[in-house]
């Protein structure tokens, strides 16, 4: 196995992982099979317990590991299927080390941060190489900037590291910026210098330099990088601001040929050039629509660019499938409250309320399903927006003044949302709710089955402790709920469905997980479908 790390100078948010998930995408292309992981060097064992204004999503593997939004990029630009193998923050390390500790594996020895610490960073990378024996490339992400005092033993790891498995198997790669300095009307390579001094310091030697930058990169920059930073001129790759979309990102870096770097760097240089053609189609069809809709986002977090990053790419990916642009109009759930939903939402096409915790904007979220549903807009619930359709249609619907969530009103009346049995006097936060994967049973007549197109089965990835409560099925599907899913196992709802709606779909897990480039998923697709054809009219 080959293996390419990737890590990041200067400042943070430099899209590293953008970066990481581009060269995945060329690879593969290159008929190259990839597998990516991240390293996180915080301290937190996963992002579960983290807050989005903290971290942004928290994305969800198969195996429900709760992992950083950057394997969303990975699984979204590559075809691999990640696990919990492919996540490792300074929380899982320390937490190991501790354990073996405390089991005397170390038979006596003094614990220290080099060899043992390190060694488990290593343990990583060798138990992903052995588990994974067909893949070709194993391209790693190391969060963080160079420098950070959490990061150095991951660096330190990675150094061991390409010695023992040999240098020729291993391609450093090393994203920077290059700062364009307005008031000089100069772009400045000195902080790219610097990060890579640093890098240097720590035993390592980049062998690509990309370099993000508002604009293209010179020859003269590129001469003064590659000789101060020790690589070679045609190493320093331009890393550019797309226009219009993160999927323009492989295309860019394509342009100062990245995959031919680093394919004559691991000694892969006998693949072919890539053929890009239906992934230049993708970016097409996302740059260049027909046509366009404006959906409506009513959440909690809606201020944060990263809180709900997989549904607003799921989106593009849906819209693309139409030949569509999705606009979006980001709806604090809580401006609902104080005014009625049609003053603050608008003139849409469609309302999508996305997955959240705790109770706040929810009576606003509650109006945005309303003003859906008597309005007949396109309406997609999502883990709480499915919970919240329900609660909507209880009240307003059924009749049953009062009805909630106990996660919002704990003695409420009617509890048509109520915590799953198996979650009661759970205490610990972490990696505790219903996580993962699992299989759904579709009913046959339903719009459900009719998007998946009517398939049996489904297996979809869920993050939720509470669940649509079974008391109340009866009394819902005689005022004219369809509940068109429903979990293998338990019987639990998944997907709940009004027939005499264009479209009111709420489900219980995260379809956004799911979703990628040329393969919309179902569910968004059908949602944009129904979209397109409310603008229409």
């Amino acid at each position: 196995m080959k293996y390419i790390f990737v890590t990041g100078g200067v400042v943070s948010s430099l899209g590293k992982g953008l970066a990481a998930a581009s060269i995945g995408t060329l690879l593969e292309h290159r008929g190259l099979t990839t597998l990516m992981q991240k390293f996180d060097p915080y301290l937190n064992v996963d992002p579960g317990t983290m807050s989005p204004f903290q971290h942004g999503e928290v994305y969800v593997l198969d195996d429900g590991a709760e992992t950083d939004l950057d394997l969303g990029h990975y699984e979204r630009f590559t075809s691999g299927v990640l696990s919990r193998m492919n996540n490792l923050t300074s929380g899982q390390v320390f937490d190991s080390v501790i354990k073996k500790e405390r089991r005397g594996e170390f038979l006596g020895k003094t614990v220290q941060f080099i060899p043992h610490v390190t060694d488990e960073i290593k343990l990583r990378m060798h138990q992903v190489t052995e588990s994974n024996p067909n893949t070709d490339v194993l391209i790693t992400e190391i969060g963080g900037t160079v420098g950070d005092m959490e990061g150095l033993l991951f660096i330190e790891a990675l150094r061991q590291f390409a010695l023992e498995v040999g240098k020729e198997n291993v391609c450093f790669i090393h994203v920077t910026l290059l700062p364009y300095i307005k008031a000089a009307g100069e772009v400045k390579t000195k902080p790219t210098q610097q990060s890579v001094a640093k890098l240097r310091e720590l035993g390592i030697q980049p062998d690509i330099i990309i370099c993000r930058t508002e604009a293209d990169l010179d020859e003269d920059n590129r001469k003064k990088i590659a000789m101060f930073c020790n690589v070679e001129r045609k190493n320093v790759v331009a890393f550019r601001d797309v226009d219009h979309s993160i999927y323009e990102c492989p295309l860019d870096l394509r342009r100062d040929k990245i995959d031919r770097l680093v394919v004559d760097k691991l000694g892969l240089g006998h693949t072919p050039s890539p053929a890009l053609e239906d992934w230049e189609r993708f970016v097409q069809r996302v740059i260049h629509p027909k046509h366009k809709v404006t959906i409506a986002v009513a959440g909690k977090y809606i201020e944060l660019q990263d809180a709900y990053k997989s549904i607003y790419e799921s989106l593009i990916h849906a819209g693309a499938h139409h030949d569509t642009k999705v606009h979006i109009v980001r709806v604090e759930a809580e401006a609902i409250e104080d005014r009625d939903a049609k003053s603050v939402i608008g003139d849409v096409d469609g309302i999508l309320v996305p997955g959240g915790f705790g109770d706040r904007g929810t009576e606003g979220k509650i109006l945005a399903a309303k003003y859906a549903r008597e309005n007949k807009i396109p309406y997609f619930g999502i883990c709480l927006g499915m919970q919240i359709a329900t609660i909507e249609f209880a009240r307003n619907v059924c009749g049953l003044k009062g009805a909630n969530s106990t996660e919002f009103d704990k003695v409420t009346k009617h509890p048509v949302i109520c915590l799953q049995e198996e979650q009661k006097g759970v205490e610990d936060m972490g990696a505790t709710m219903r996580l993962g994967s699992c299989e759904s049973i579709l009913f046959t007549g339903t719009k459900a089955a009719d998007l998946y197109g009517n398939v049996d089965r489904i297996h979809e990835r869920h993050r939720h402790r509470y669940e649509f409560n079974s008391d109340y099925q009866d009394r819902l599907q005689d005022s004219g709920l369809v509940i068109s899913s429903v979990s293998a196992v338990e019987g639990l709802v998944e997907i709940i469905e009004l027939p005499e709606h264009p479209f009111y779909v709420g489900a219980q897990f995260h379809p956004e997980f799911q979703s990628k480039p040329n393969h919309a998923h179902p569910l968004f697709a059908g949602f944009v479908a129904a979209a397109l054809e409310h603008s229409q009219k």
